[in-house]
């Protein structure tokens, strides 16, 4: 029984990924700026949402809202496989569903961040351009994204990373244009929250299926 996993583009704003027989689990993240859908088509997944578990199986639908914290993990050794679709949502949709005027500095960081998750900023940094101590801005800005924001930087460090690849860069390309210090740090994060490796990711993400 194969593992297999392909990811396909439909235009800028909708990605589909197919997940087959898989049996790979993902760490606690977040989609900033996507909606994700998803579809069971065999075996059984456990998706953890907000602390709350729970296990879907073939035919079973869910759905997982941007910036939630959420992870995804096998049942069993048999995996699952399931069909994602993952559409972006615009920035400004997300800035009016209840952000609260003393949200709007955590707001901008994580636009900040998002633009150019590549450049160097240090927690220090951050606390002084959000006027907030921090301690006081590591704590907000987990309660209202989920991650840290040097979490969230990593994070951000590997979305760019995906795309660079998938514009057919090499991957020491992409380990600098995404703000990794060697390629070691980008295969250790990449591998972490895509559940492979750079190269396997490029091949999976390309068309013909060849890297």
């Amino acid at each position: 029984m194969n593992d297999e996993i392909s990811y396909r583009k439909k235009n800028d704003d909708i990605e589909c990924v197919h997940y087959k027989n898989w049996t790979k689990a993902y760490p606690p993240h977040t989609h900033a700026e996507h909606l994700t859908l998803g579809i069971v088509e065999d075996g059984k997944v456990c998706i953890v949402m907000d602390g709350a578990s729970k296990i879907y199986r073939a035919g079973d639908e869910f759905q997982i809202p941007p910036d939630v914290l959420h992870e995804i993990k096998p049942v069993d050794q048999e995996g699952y496989s399931m069909l994602v679709t993952c559409v972006h949502v615009q920035r400004q949709m997300l800035s009016e569903s209840g952000s609260k005027a003393a949200d709007i500095p955590l707001v901008e960081l994580k636009d900040s961040i998002l633009d150019q998750p590549e450049n160097l900023y240090l927690i220090e940094e951050m606390a002084e351009d959000t006027n907030i101590s921090p301690f006081h801005l590591i704590r907000k800005f987990k309660k209202m994204y989920g991650l840290t924001p040097h979490q969230f930087q990593i994070q951000c460090k590997v979305r760019k990373a995906q795309k660079l690849l998938e514009e057919e860069k090499s991957v020491c390309e992409v380990t600098y244009d995404a703000g990794f210090c060697d390629q070691s740090h980008l295969d250790r994060c990449f591998q972490k929250i895509v559940g492979l490796a750079p190269k396997e990711y490029k091949k999976a993400s390309s068309p013909d299926g060849e890297s």
